[in-house]
């Protein structure tokens, strides 16, 4: 059952409520990609905008997109470095699947510089 998926919801949610569905045991990689991802510079309090990939090999289970959406809005406002939001994204999900969940993060050009982190979390699949 999903908490979100069908309905008006108007605030972020935590990781903890991130939904998940049954995925055909059979199902390879899932990726999920944006390019809208923000935050916030801890250090000016900047916008930062990002292209953010999460990729995992799921057990019979795959992240519900909505409540990913949601969850992934929770960082809107938050001051992180790109290297704290790719392992930040990348704990708590794999902690919501009990995989290894992959997370790369890549801001948008500030200053002609792109960065781009990314972190690898979890058990192996």
């Amino acid at each position: 059952m999903t908490r979100y998926l069908g309905r008006s919801h108007t605030a972020p949610i935590d990781a903890a409520d991130v939904d998940v569905v049954d995925v055909h045991p059979e199902t390879g990689d899932v990726e999920f990609a944006t390019e809208e991802f923000q935050a916030v510079c801890p250090v000016t309090g900047q916008p930062d905008v990002y292209a953010l990939t999460i990729r995992f090999v799921p057990d019979g289970r795959s992240l519900e997109s909505k409540s990913l959406k949601l969850y992934l809005w929770s960082f809107r406002d938050r001051g992180l470095y790109a290297e704290d939001i790719a392992a930040t994204i990348a704990r708590d999900l794999s902690g919501v699947l009990g995989r290894a969940v992959q997370v790369r993060a890549v801001q948008r050009p500030r200053g002609g510089l792109t960065l781009t982190a990314s972190a690898l979390v979890g058990p192996p699949a």
